[in-house]
């Protein structure tokens, strides 16, 4: 375990748990994907993502999150980080290397689209470093979504070794879930499917979406923070497992290319700054 990744998972977990008064999730005819701004990122020195590439130059990175509506049901892709984040006008210092910011709590975001986080079915990780987890307390009444090998880096005797700590995720293991041992299609008819995508973490995975008007799209977990990272396959310095983290961006990058899907990075500020977010919708 490195102390950057101890850092990163135990500088800021400030949970985010606080229900609020709103209608059911929104029924829809076709799958329909919500973009979450669940923060900001000031990164100081981006090589952490690239060793021995870009060192010393600064970057910004964006944290977004997904509301997913399905004619079946609702998923929610990632937490993002804590709403209480939004109370901070300066933002947290969480390292050395990282400065997180929050401008809008996810729960106002979700209460403009007309949803109430319990209403929400299906709670996806993508893994569980702490700008992908949390608001997770917002989500109690939903099926969680999570390879098993997460899930036990998450909740297993172990846990601390992959900078995991249950305090920090206090309500999650009373979440009704559902370990994956591989790809899972959630609502059953090819249009969302969860990839799985280990190296960046035991368990990471990935998002497919099968949209009738804007076509296939990936969302990327934390496959690859930047475009230029995903194109040169460059490996955080911080990832579990790097033969791994390469074989998982092989396997994607060739789906992608069978599938015609446009990849969503979730963390590319740039490339994110192209793409309508809630209440605006993609279907």
């Amino acid at each position: 375990m490195t102390l950057i990744k101890r850092a990163l998972c135990a500088s800021l977990l400030l949970m985010g748990s606080t229900a609020f008064a709103a209608g059911p999730a929104p029924t829809v005819k076709n799958l329909r994907v919500y973009v979450l701004d669940c923060g900001t990122i000031d990164v100081s020195d981006i090589s952490v993502f690239s060793p021995g590439v870009d060192v010393g130059q600064k970057k910004k990175l964006t944290d977004s999150c997904y509301l997913i509506a399905h004619p079946k049901g609702t998923l929610m892709w990632d937490t993002g980080f804590s709403d209480e984040l939004a109370t901070m006008a300066e933002g947290k210092k969480v390292s050395e290397n990282f400065h997180v910011y929050l401008k809008k709590p996810v729960a106002a975001q979700l209460k403009e689209i007309g949803v109430a986080p319990e209403s929400v079915n299906f709670l996806g990780l993508s893994h569980m470093h702490f700008d992908h987890i949390g608001n997770v307390g917002l989500f109690p009444k939903a099926t969680l979504l999570m390879q098993k090998e997460e899930y036990e880096s998450a909740f297993g005797p172990d846990a601390a070794k992959f900078g995991n700590d249950a305090k920090n995720y206090p309500t999650l293991g009373a979440n009704p879930n559902q370990q994956l041992t591989g790809d899972f299609d959630v609502f059953g008819d090819g249009t969302v499917v969860i990839k799985r995508e280990p190296g960046h973490t035991p368990g990471h995975q990935g998002l497919f979406l099968k949209l009738k008007k804007t076509g296939n799209v990936m969302l990327s977990g934390d496959l690859a923070h930047f475009t230029k990272n995903w194109e040169n396959k460059r490996v955080p310095s911080f990832n579990f497992d790097k033969d791994m983290s390469l074989k998982s961006m092989e396997e994607i990058a060739a789906f992608n290319k069978a599938n015609k899907a446009k990849f969503w990075i979730q963390h590319d500020l740039e490339q994110n700054e192209k793409i309508k977010h809630a209440p605006k919708y993609y279907e």
